[in-house]
């Protein structure tokens, strides 16, 4: 089925960040799981976010998307500034104007499939544009699922679930963190290929932290962190280059410091 692009711009950069620093703690304890990072994220495009335990991955994502603000430096998604919001503002803006898709779904129990869907404009106090709510079930393939509640559907028709609730807003950027995480590898396939096909068809951006270099093959840009730097960048990624890069930051992180 055709589906009618959204109506925010899918051309130059959807999400940037500058100098941005998120330090835990203070004094010799001190955590610095982002160390004055730079970085863009494409709109329009699919972009994998990737690097060892402890890179500060979840820790970018979570900036990124208003869900926890930087001790220094600046993200801006769109035109905004999100250290300039207050609260209520920054609330606003998650729910209208960033979708997000998790490992553990979240989606209520009590409600049907379409409610969990439509439950970001339901809060806003919005109805669904009916044209749009059918496009985006049927890409999800969910046109016949949307009486069920969760309890009733396998995991991966409740990701898909997420992944439409995350697209209902046409939102201006979609977050995935680790989506494919508690799926079987033919339901994880299933949901990259929705997430592929948003970016494609949708003209949506997408940007996902996974540890999967064959999740991570299906975006158009990989980039590496390390000790919460940006360190490496990879375009057109195979899982095959993916995993040689990783081995390298492996290995890097585990010499002594004079081997570097």
């Amino acid at each position: 089925m055709s589906i009618a692009p959204p109506v925010h711009v899918t051309a130059g950069v959807a999400v940037t960040a500058r100098s941005l620093r998120k330090q835990y703690g203070t004094g010799p304890a001190a955590v610095v799981a982002l160390d004055d990072l730079d970085v863009d994220f494409a709109a329009g495009r699919f972009t994998a976010i990737m690097g060892p335990s402890g890179s500060g991955k979840s820790t970018l994502m979570h900036c990124l998307a208003g869900l926890d603000r930087p001790t220094a430096g600046t993200v801006r998604v769109g035109d905004t500034e999100l250290g300039r919001l207050d609260d209520r503002r920054l609330t606003l803006l998650r729910r209208d104007r960033i979708g997000f898709v998790f490992q553990k779904f979240n989606l209520l129990p009590a409600l049907r499939a379409e409610e969990n869907i439509t439950l970001p404009l339901d809060i806003a106090g919005r109805r669904p544009d009916p044209a749009w709510l059918r496009q985006v079930v049927a890409a999800v393939g969910l046109t016949d699922r949307l009486r069920h509640r969760p309890a009733e559907l396998s995991g991966g028709q409740q990701q898909r679930v997420a992944v439409a609730r995350a697209l209902i807003t046409k939102p201006w950027v979609i977050f995935a963190d680790e989506p494919t995480g508690n799926l079987d590898s033919r339901a994880g396939a299933e949901v990259l290929r929705l997430l592929r096909e948003a970016v494609d068809t949708l003209g949506q951006t997408v940007v996902m932290v996974t540890h999967d270099p064959v999740a991570a093959a299906h975006a158009d840009r990989v980039v590496f962190l390390a000790d919460g730097r940006l360190v490496r960048e990879l375009a057109e990624p195979t899982a095959e280059r993916i995993l040689d890069v990783l081995g390298r930051l492996d290995t890097d992180a585990t010499a002594p410091a004079g081997g570097r």
